[in-house]
Parts: structure tokens; sequence; C-alpha cells
């Protein structure tokens, strides 16, 4: 537990510890408390990609914080679940890359934008499925290879985006997509599966601009739902509760909304020696106890 004590000043403070964790089943522990919102970090736990992530706990009067980052899947993420003291007591001494796709529970906002500058942050919805629930829409969509990848990228690019989808990212994900005359139109896919604790996410979700509002976004999406079921038994994703016709269709293949989070393209605050300084002065106080010790 953290300790209150008072500067001169007459201002409390307190006492945070911060331990990197390596050992996975504690790590899964913590996670599973909240296995819905934490299935992107239980992937990250799988064996081709534990060893490209870094995590972090600390124990507030709030409960347990747990902080994420990882460099597997399509690029650097940052997954932050638990207490909100505790998260911001981590992201202050380990905001991890300079830049990096940060998902939080939104009780969170305000540590993320402590470390971070974000950019157009959102309140998503998270949504879950299961085969009990999960009712499938239509037959045109087929399964993609990583053949396929400049096909993928130039439908992804089609409103001007950048895209850097390698051939890897779907053999190793789960892709469909519809064609018509040979041309990609639409296409849904996986952010991560997790094998190992039985959870996937759903994303990349995306219809060409001259194809939207033929259902083809429904049809992709079970597609992808199909698969996964077949070897998870939950399957997640995010979506803007602002778009109406994305919810119905999640609705209508069996999604329920289970809560919100926030998910942001977040860039690190501060320059890397006034990082390394916190970081090192976290180490020094928390010399004799195997952590780092953070006062806020």
């Amino acid at each position: 537990m953290t300790d209150a004590f008072r500067l001169r000043s007459g201002e409390e403070r307190r006492e945070y510890v911060i331990e990197r964790v390596h050992a996975p089943e504690t790590i899964t522990k913590l996670l599973n408390h909240d296995r819905l919102f934490a299935a992107y970090a239980l992937a990250q736990l799988e064996p081709d990609s534990f060893p490209r992530s870094e995590w972090w706990t600390c124990a507030a009067p709030d409960g347990t914080a747990v902080v994420c980052h990882s460099r597997a899947g399509l690029g650097n993420a940052t997954v932050a679940l638990g207490s909100s003291e505790g998260v911001a007591a981590i992201l202050s001494v380990h905001p991890g890359s300079n830049q990096t796709f940060a998902t939080a529970d939104p009780d969170h906002l305000s540590a993320l934008e402590e470390a971070y500058f974000l950019a157009e942050h959102r309140i998503m919805w998270r949504m879950h499925l299961t085969a009990e629930t999960f009712e499938a829409r239509g037959l045109r969509a087929v399964r993609l290879h990583g053949g396929q990848v400049r096909a993928l990228n130039r439908l992804y690019a089609s409103e001007g985006g950048p895209t850097s989808y390698r051939a890897s990212h779907i053999d190793d994900g789960c892709y469909y997509g519809v064609i018509d005359a040979g041309r990609l139109v639409a296409v849904a896919g996986t952010h991560a599966i997790s094998p190992t604790h039985s959870i996937a996410v759903i994303g990349n979700v995306f219809t060409h601009p001259q194809y939207r509002g033929r259902g083809l976004a429904t049809e992709t999406t079970s597609a992808v739902a199909t698969a996964l079921l077949q070897h998870c038994q939950d399957v997640v994703l995010s979506v803007d509760p602002r778009n109406t016709p994305a919810v119905r269709s999640y609705e209508a293949l069996g999604f329920r909304t289970v809560g919100e989070i926030v998910e942001a393209a977040a860039w690190r605050q501060g320059s890397s020696v006034s990082g390394t300084l916190r970081r090192l002065a976290a180490r020094l106080r928390g010399r004799g106890r195997a952590a780092e010790i953070v006062w806020r």
C-alpha cells in the first residue's frame, strides 16, 4: 500500500511503489479481473508477443494498476488498466515509446494527458460476442492471405489515410474481405488473438466509400467472428457510439455493449533527459525494495 506524508508546505503527497513484472501468470491474474477490457493485453502474453512487451504494476489506494507497452501487432500500443492513481504513477516514469496507440478506461484520461499529447481521443463502446449470442450474416466474404496485402493497403488508403500493412499481419491474424469484379471492396480483421486465453479483438473493419450501405461490413465482421468463435470463448471490438450504422450492424450479429474505453494516438510529453532523470530518482528511492518509488 502507499503511504501518505506531508511536505513542509502542508501539501500531502503519496508514495507509489512501481514494479516491473516478468511472469505471465502473475499478469494473467490481474488482467482476468476485467478480461473483456483487457483482451488486447491478454494477447500480448502469447509466447511470440510477450518478449516484445513490458509490464508495470502499482498498488494504490484505489486498487492495483497495470500498464502494458507492446511493440507487437500493427505498431506500438499501450494498455492501462485498474487504479487511476496507479496508472498515473506508472506513466510518470514509464510512458513507453515516443509514439503509441493508447487504450484505457475513461477514468484514466487525465493520467494519459499528463504523460502524452493525445490526438483525437475517442470514448468508444466495448462490445462482446459469444457463440451463444452470435447470429451469422451473409456468405460473400472470403478469407484473405498475405499475398493480397497490396489490395488491402489500397482499400484502406481509399480515403487518403496512410497504410502500412505487411503480409504477415494478414497471415498471423484473421482477415476476411468481399471482392467485387476482382476488386477488394470491404474487409474486417483482427487487432489481436489469444488462443491461450480464448479471446480475440476484431478491428480494421472498412468498406470502400462507393460500396457503403450494402451490408458488407456486417458480412466481413460476421465471417471473422465465425472463424474466431471456433477456438475463442470471447470476441470483442470497439466502436464509436456515434457511428449508428456500425453499432446496429454489430448488434445484429449478437454483439452486446459491456462498457466504455478511451482510444487515442499518443505522443510522449517531455524530453528523454527529463524522463531518464525521473526514472533514476524513482530507482534510487526504491533501491532497497527492488522497486521504483514515485511521489505524487
